[in-house]
């Protein structure tokens, strides 16, 4: 479930990444190079060179979330960079729209599996009036 909104701090690492990287070091890039806490609740965004492939990495109650996305088409622009935090730091999500994707596809996918587990129970109760009708 996709759970970031407007009211979480969002800072952008000032280098490009590899995005073979997982929790462990993209967690140790936050506190080495960006000098903050990656357990703060705060979102710490990572892009590969190209600047089309970023990675966003959030800490929930009970563990790190990973979101990876890869954009199809264009670059991820860059805001300006803030030298009181040593990274970038976004204003509003709503504003970041590779960000704001993110979250319509988690909707997107939440909408497909509604309706795919509905078209199963639909699917299951036509093959039960079916063998109903064959009873008769």
């Amino acid at each position: 479930m996709f759970s970031l909104n407007e009211a979480h701090k969002c800072y952008l690492c000032p280098m490009p990444m590899d995005m073979q990287k997982g929790f462990d070091t993209l967690s140790g890039v936050v506190r080495s190079q960006m000098k903050r806490d990656p357990l703060s609740g705060e979102v710490f965004i990572y892009e590969n060179k190209n600047r089309n492939t970023i990675k966003l990495l959030h800490w929930e109650k009970g563990g790190f979330v990973l979101y990876h996305k890869r954009l199809e088409r264009g670059n991820i622009e860059l805001p300006k960079y803030d030298e009181i935090s040593g990274s970038y730091k976004l204003q509003r999500m709503s504003q970041q729209p590779h960000l704001k994707s993110l979250e319509l596809e988690a909707e997107n996918a939440r909408l497909k599996k509604e309706l795919l587990a509905a078209t199963h129970k639909l699917q299951a109760t036509e093959e039960k009036i079916t063998k109903q009708n064959r009873r008769l």
